[in-house]
């Protein structure tokens, strides 16, 4: 039992045989000074492990152990906080307690407030420190020179597909993934102009596609420019008259530029899966599910697909997504991307894999990160 737990149920009681209002709020102020308590020996705690995995050579993040700590806490929680309340609420706990436990750099693909500076801020927190980078390959070669802890770059969006640079880029370093995960995407229209006035909208590709239609119906007549992302989109919607920007909400609160529209992405559950790479993989853990990804080629031969997938199929493991990308190594080779559920050091993967040896010229595995839910 906690310091103070019997002691608080008993105030809790009476104070509500005849509750007022100045009696609630010295409740909870009460309250609010044991969870300052509480909080305070939770992070001591989590600063002498970090001192135990410094001198161990441990890195201080560890996703798989944070989900085995997102679980627990949602199985405690017998009152009515939402679920992704609690969530967030230690996530940023467990921000705090990293930041004490080493200066971590989160590199990310900008400019500020971007979507992926959101989706990099919800998996890591507020307290640890963020760097925007120009582009993709920007985060790869960043967290590979050491300048960055942990990169953060978009993998696929559930409407318009996958982001092939980041897929690429999978291929051409060793840096592994490490962590999912999934950004509900609401994309809003920016301007100082009324709609009507609203001759050119501007955004990253990816965001105009998503908007397809909404632009179509309400701007059929609007020039639709392409930039490097929706955060530039929105600074510069300022600068010029009848100029409009695709952003989230953040982008247009950063720079200031009022908000004409929310919500005008085509479909509701747009959604982006954002990957987090690192130079070395996680350290796995009992009861936490897995993802793995892995790459391939083939050879040049009939059935060839079908020959490097049945190592998988034929132990029940279950795939979940199968992606393809020109080699650019010669022309008309490919690799593919698979995604499966399990970790790579499962003993039934780790036979599909041996087995696959002879069935493909090349195969590495990607990484094995905690399976996370949109």
């Amino acid at each position: 039992m906690y310091r103070g737990e019997h002691n608080s149920r008993q105030t809790v009681h009476t104070h509500m045989d005849n509750p007022s209002l100045e009696s609630l709020r010295d409740e909870i102020d009460r309250i609010d000074g044991q969870v300052v308590d509480l909080l305070n020996d939770r992070v001591r705690a989590a600063a002498e492990i970090g001192k135990i995995k410094s001198q161990l050579g441990v890195d201080a993040y560890d996703p798989a152990r944070e989900e085995q700590v997102f679980a627990k806490i949602e199985g405690l929680n017998t009152g009515s906080i939402p679920k992704d309340s609690l969530r967030a609420i230690y996530r940023e706990v467990i921000s705090s307690s990293i930041a004490l436990e080493k200066e971590l750099v989160i590199g990310y693909l900008g400019p500020e407030a971007t979507f992926t500076h959101q989706a990099a801020k919800l998996n890591f927190g507020s307290a640890l420190n963020y760097r925007a980078l120009p582009d993709i390959p920007d985060v790869f070669q960043a967290v590979e020179q050491g300048e960055c802890d942990y990169g953060v770059v978009p993998i696929e969006n559930s409407t318009e597909g996958a982001v092939n640079r980041s897929l690429d880029l999978l291929v051409d370093t060793e840096l592994t993934i490490i962590a999912q995960v999934y950004l509900k995407i609401e994309h809003c229209l920016f301007s100082p102009f009324p709609l009507e006035q609203v001759t050119e909208v501007r955004s990253k590709d990816q965001a105009l596609a998503q908007c397809g239609e909404w632009l179509r119906r309400n701007l059929p007549n609007a020039r639709l420019v392409p930039v490097a992302s929706t955060a530039e989109a929105v600074r510069e919607s300022a600068s010029e008259e009848g100029r409009a920007a695709i952003a989230g909400k953040l982008a247009g609160e950063v720079h200031g530029v009022p908000l004409l529209k929310s919500g005008i992405q085509d479909r509701k559950d747009n959604v982006t899966r954002f990957l987090v790479v690192n130079k070395q993989a996680s350290p796995r853990r009992q009861g936490v599910d897995y993802r793995t990804s892995l790459v391939l080629s083939l050879p040049d031969q009939v059935g060839a697909l079908q020959s490097s997938l049945n190592p998988f199929s034929s132990r029940g493991i279950n795939l979940c997504k199968i992606e393809s990308r020109p080699s650019r190594r010669k022309t008309w080779d490919y690799f593919f991307f698979v995604d499966f559920l399990g970790h790579a050091e499962d003993e039934g993967i780790r036979d599909a894999l041996r087995e696959l040896e002879g069935a493909c010229p090349y195969h590495r595995i990607l990484g094995s990160y905690p399976e996370t839910q949109p």
